[in-house]
C-alpha cells in the first residue's frame, strides 16, 4: 500500500463503512474534541518547528532553485498527509479519493476545487507532491506558517501584474496551482458560492489548462460559520473526486474579448460544479 491510500482511502472503502457517522454527544463528545484540538496544536507547531530546521535545510540545499523548491513542496506534502492522518485518527475527517492518479500525474495546471471545510487545501496539496497556492498577505506575518510559504515557493497575494507573473513563473516550473474559485469556504445552505474570475483570468492569461477536482462531504463541519476549535461531533466523509482537464484553448481570447471569454469560463465551471453536487452520492 502506498503512502497516498494510507491516508486517502478508495472511494469503495468509504462506502462499505456507513452514509453517515454516528453524531457525538456528551461525554462522548471530549476525546473527539481533544484529539481535533489536539491535531491542529501539532500542526500549527509543527509548522514552526520545520520552518525553523528541515524547510531550510530543503531550501538551501545544493541544487537549481526549481530542484529546491520541488524538495521543499514534497516535504510539505508529507506534513500535510501526516496531519490528515492525525486527523483520521482523531475521528474528525475520512478521505477517499476517485481517480486519483490522474491528480498526481498532474503538471504545471491549474487545479480549481470547491471549499466545504477548512482544511480542504491541506486535503489536496497531501495528495500532490507539486502543489502550490496563492495565499493571503497577511498569513505571511504568521510565525507558524510564514516559513513553510517561503519555502515552497507559494504566492502572496498582492496587485494582479505581481500575481500573474508569479503564477506563470510557478506554473512553467511544473507545479500546479490550486485556486479555490469560491474565494472562501461554502456558506452553509449554498451548493456553492458563487465563483470569482480569478481562476479563469490566471488560465487563460498563462495559456494554462484547468483540472477540476470535487470535494464531497456528507456532513456540515470545519464551515465558514464555524471557529476552529468547533470540532464536529460527526466525522466527515470527503470524497475528493477528480474530472477531467479544460483546455484554455476552448476559451481562447481570439474568439472574443478577453474579459468576455474569462466570464464564460467561470460560468461554465461553476455550473460544472452545481451540477454535479447536486447528484446523489456515490462515495459512501
Amino acid at each position: 500500500m502506498t503512502n497516498q491510500q494510507q491516508t486517502a482511502q478508495p472511494a469503495d472503502a468509504i462506502e462499505q463503512k456507513n452514509a453517515t457517522s454516528p453524531k457525538l454527544s456528551g461525554l462522548r463528545y471530549v476525546p473527539r474534541w481533544i484529539g481535533g484540538v489536539l491535531c491542529y496544536i501539532a500542526f500549527g507547531l509543527g509548522g514552526l518547528l520545520s520552518s525553523l530546521t528541515i524547510l531550510p535545510i530543503l531550501r538551501f540545499w545544493p541544487g537549481k532553485k526549481t530542484v529546491r523548491v520541488a524538495r521543499v513542496q514534497k516535504a510539505v506534502s508529507r506534513m500535510f498527509r501526516a496531519f490528515v492522518a492525525m486527523l483520521s485518527f482523531a475521528g474528525v475527517i475520512a478521505v477517499s479519493t476517485k481517480n486519483i492518479e490522474a491528480l498526481q500525474q498532474t503538471k504545471g495546471q491549474i487545479i480549481i476545487a470547491n471549499h466545504p471545510t477548512l482544511v480542504d487545501v491541506v486535503v489536496l496539496i497531501s495528495l500532490m507532491p507539486n502543489a502550490g497556492c496563492i495565499v493571503k498577505q497577511g498569513l505571511w506575518r504568521n510565525p507558524f506558517i510564514r516559513g513553510v510559504l517561503a519555502s515552497a515557493g507559494y504566492i502572496p497575494n498582492r496587485g494582479a501584474d505581481w500575481l500573474l507573473h508569479d503564477c506563470r513563473q510557478v506554473l512553467h516550473t511544473d507545479t500546479n496551482l490550486i485556486i479555490f474559485p469560491e474565494g472562501t469556504r461554502t456558506l452553509t445552505g449554498n451548493v456553492v458560492n458563487s465563483f470569482a474570475r480569478g481562476a479563469a483570468n490566471i488560465a487563460l492569461r498563462t495559456q494554462t489548462d484547468i483540472l477540476p477536482v470535487v470535494l464531497r462531504t456528507d456532513v456540515a463541519g470545519l464551515t465558514k460559520q464555524q471557529p476552529w476549535y468547533q470540532i464536529p461531533r460527526q466525522t466527515i466523509n470527503m470524497s475528493v473526486e477528480i474530472g477531467t482537464s479544460m483546455s484554455y484553448l476552448l476559451y481562447d481570447a481570439q474568439q472574443g474579448n478577453e474579459a468576455k471569454m474569462a466570464r464564460q469560463l467561470t460560468r461554465d465551471l461553476q455550473q460544472h460544479y452545481l451540477d454535479t453536487l447536486k447528484q446523489p452520492i456515490k462515495s459512501y
